[in-house]
């Protein structure tokens, strides 16, 4: 894990980032057409160091599962909402988007969580 004690905040912003391009997609200020769960910066991070640096922490391994099954069903809906934006279907995005904001606020509370563990062991 890096020593930045923003660590977590730094990947709460990487998803922060990707959820602003697939609202403003809908907006029609950008043509963002997502992409799989494992690559967005969140996702390579999780596959690539998350488990080691999240079962660093206390309920790291919880942490991961837990963020690793949320993460994934984010990407889904928000496939689903680009889906049936792009058909038209003004309801059926909205009703994915729906999904996709309940699962962001439940990534957010685990990256914070982590950061809140992480600060904890250095002491910050």
């Amino acid at each position: 894990m890096a020593s930045n004690n923003a660590f977590f905040v730094q990947r709460l912003n990487d998803h922060i980032q990707y959820l602003r391009k697939i609202t403003n997609t809908l907006k029609g200020t950008d043509g963002f057409q997502g992409n799989a769960h494992t690559e967005c910066q969140l996702g390579e991070w999780l596959y690539r160091d998350g488990h080691n640096d999240l079962n660093a922490l206390p309920d790291g391994n919880f942490l991961f599962e837990q963020l690793e099954e949320k993460h994934k069903r984010f990407h889904d809906f928000s496939d689903e909402a680009l889906a049936q934006h792009q058909q038209g279907n003004q309801i059926g995005s909205y009703r994915a988007m729906t999904e996709v904001h309940k699962l962001s606020n439940e990534m957010v509370a685990l990256l914070l969580k982590a950061d809140r563990h992480s600060r904890a062991a250095t002491g910050t």
